[in-house]
């Protein structure tokens, strides 16, 4: 398969996920939306990442507009796609959910549970019914009206499938350790991270190896769906 990996920036990157899809066998093509505008078409499925960006900063980022034409293009088409933190929140706005502000910035590791729906789902069921999940965003969606919510915390949703062939998740599980960590450092910079940015690092440190093997389950997961 060739898989189409939407980025929005230097530090949010396939990262994990890249290292999942060659090591199957595939071909991965990174493509940054902001600079590079609209990418070809004939993908055989599609994963968009993260970014320092919000649903509702379109003046500021007009490249926006075209994210959300190509994610309701491709869930019209029935393309295997596998949406991550911005990504998912750019997918629940394209499709008609409220993406907002969060009451306090989410970062480091929460307790994420699957629903009924995750635990049969063929993509999240990969992972445990309840585990520790890395996050890092100040932004959430609620569900779109025609997707299934398929895991949950105490603060927002946390994935959802719409039909049967795209996936979303609040989580990162492409993440890096380095690459998390400074993300914080950023965040505690501009004095909005909840917790000690030393206490932050020490949970990223302490959590990462376990949650590198679920991130590698999730996407071999999708990949095995995207194949079918």
């Amino acid at each position: 398969m060739h898989v189409l990996a939407i980025v929005h920036g230097p530090q949010v990157r396939p990262e994990l996920f890249e290292d999942v899809v060659l090591e199957h066998g595939h071909e991965l093509t990174e493509w940054d939306i902001r600079v590079q505008g609209r990418p070809e078409r004939g993908h055989d499925a599609v994963m968009v990442f993260g970014g320092l960006q919000n649903v509702g900063e379109e003046d500021e980022h007009p490249w926006l507009h075209d994210e959300y034409d190509l994610l309701r293009e491709w869930i019209d088409e029935g393309t295997p796609l596998f949406g991550v933190c911005l990504g998912a929140q750019t997918l629940a706005h394209a499709l008609g959910a409220k993406v907002a502000p969060l009451a306090e910035v989410q970062a480091g590791f929460v307790e994420v549970s699957l629903t009924a729906e995750g635990r049969r789902d063929p993509v999240l069921g990969a992972l445990p019914p309840s585990f520790n999940a890395l996050v890092g965003n100040g932004y959430g969606f609620q569900i779109p009206e025609a997707a299934v919510e398929l895991a949950t915390s105490i603060a927002t949703p946390q994935a959802y499938r719409v039909g049967e062939r795209a996936w979303a998740v609040q989580f990162h599980p492409e993440v890096r350790a380095d690459q998390a960590k400074q993300w914080f450092a950023d965040d505690a910079s501009c004095a909005r991270l909840p917790r000690p940015l030393d206490e932050v690092h020490a949970e990223v440190d302490a959590g990462i190896e376990v949650w590198q093997e679920h991130g590698r389950e999730l996407c071999s997961a999708f990949l095995a769906a995207a194949a079918r």
